[in-house]
């Protein structure tokens, strides 16, 4: 979270804010997120700020710069404070990299004691904050000071732009370091009444890599002490009214799994076959059902919009490739979709029981996906209702093949009976 107060020294208004990334961040990031702030304390009002990708004149090699658009242009001498909230993911590396099962864990965060701006600095301080008080090191920037689980470098004074000091603090975080490598989640849509996710998950710990055997029995008897680094069960949070629900692997269904519904969620823990230790991985897969009425809806314009949430219901997990595909009932046309931010898009073609032409698939693609991104997206598309009628008479199709090839059959054993 940065939190600046920014003045217009120039001779004209401007009407943006250019922000900069270093190019060891800017392949990590995951999301930018910047408001306008106005006001005092509790009076303090906010505003947000769209947020776009830009060129930054004269940046560094590889730095990646954001345009944040302002709503008032700023005049010369007038001053604004802007926050703006970023994320990264694998922002931290285990060091040690490999532990054994009683060890804690220790990873390095890289940083710089100073932002990375393309406008001169009057001042500027940068907090640290650490999840322990267990600090091994800490580069120092001088003026530095640590204070618990917070560092603490400058103030700093008259810093030229793009002026860049590299730190690195080593840190124990025993934190559970849950990666969904890969994961694919399927929405298809009936428009008999059901609405089917079928999700499949490569779960990894991306910690410091378990070294040596692992003991169930220190692992169960000494739980505090034991793979503190390690985790063994996951939350899913899904929608309400759920039905239908599994949750299974390549051996089949897993019994270790508890869901719990109400009128406004529904939240389904889940225990892999084995705790994950740094390294080791789990596939496995989430299925439900859910009423289409909660989630498929029609515009003005006569077109259907399916509702969903994208992101991934697991909590406490990042995302390195999501894939998530809108498979429409077969006869739906012009497909688009409308998400808030930006992700990779193409078609595909699904073939299911008794279908013809086959269902149009909208595909979205993203990558380092976290917890923000779990929010509602669109798809619309037009849709001919005389295609309901498509499998109904499909199936009574073929029964009737069915039953004029037995009656064939009969007719014929009998024609070769009575010669």
């Amino acid at each position: 979270l940065s939190l600046s107060q920014v003045e217009n020294t120039g001779k004209a208004a401007a009407s943006d804010v250019l922000l900069a990334f270093p190019p060891t961040e800017a392949e990590h990031l995951a999301e930018v997120k910047a408001q306008a702030a106005s006001g005092k304390k509790r009076k303090k009002t906010y505003a947000h700020l769209i947020v776009e990708p830009t060129d930054v004149p004269d940046a560094p090699n590889g730095a990646k710069g954001f345009r944040l658009a302002l709503h008032n242009p700023l005049s010369p001498g007038e001053t604004t404070t802007i926050e703006v909230l970023y994320m990264l993911t694998h922002s931290m590396e285990p060091f040690p990299a490999e532990i054994s099962q009683s060890d804690p864990q220790l990873v390095y965060y890289r940083d710089s004691a100073y932002i990375l701006s393309p406008y001169r600095i009057k001042q500027q301080t940068t907090f640290i904050k650490t999840p322990s008080t267990n600090v091994q090191s800490f580069s120092r920037v001088e003026p530095t000071n640590r204070a618990g689980m917070e560092l603490k470098y400058g103030p700093y004074e008259d810093l030229p732009a793009y002026s860049y000091s590299p730190v690195l603090v080593h840190f124990e975080n025993n934190n559970p370091f849950a990666v969904v490598e890969e994961l694919v989640r399927e929405v298809e849509i009936s428009h008999w009444g059901n609405l089917q996710i079928t999700e499949h998950y490569t779960l990894a710990h991306g910690g410091a890599k378990l070294k040596g055997v692992f003991s169930r029995v220190d692992y169960q008897s000494r739980p505090s002490a034991s793979g503190v680094s390690s985790f063994k069960n996951l939350l899913a949070r899904l929608p309400p009214r759920v039905h239908s629900v599994y949750y299974r692997d390549e051996i089949g269904n897993i019994s270790s799994s508890r869901l719990r519904t109400d009128s406004r969620k529904s939240e389904l823990e889940i225990e892999p076959r084995y705790p994950l230790f740094g390294g080791w991985k789990s596939t496995f897969i989430i299925g439900y059902g859910l009423p289409l009425e909660d989630f498929l809806f029609e515009s003005t314009d006569g077109k259907r919009y399916l509702n969903f949430t994208f992101g991934c219901p697991l909590s406490g997990t990042v995302v390195d490739k999501l894939t998530l595909k809108v498979v429409l009932p077969e006869g739906s046309k012009d497909p688009s979709a409308v998400i808030p931010f930006p992700v990779e898009e193409h078609m595909e073609t699904k073939y299911s029981y008794l279908d013809v032409v086959g269902r149009p698939v909208l595909v979205l693609e993203k990558k380092n996906v976290v917890p923000e991104h779990n929010i509602p997206f669109q798809v619309y598309y037009t849709f001919n209702p005389i295609f309901m009628l498509a499998e109904p008479l499909m199936l009574v199709s073929t029964v009737f093949f069915l039953f004029a090839s037995c009656v064939a059959y009969l007719h014929i054993d009998i024609s070769i009976r009575k010669g």
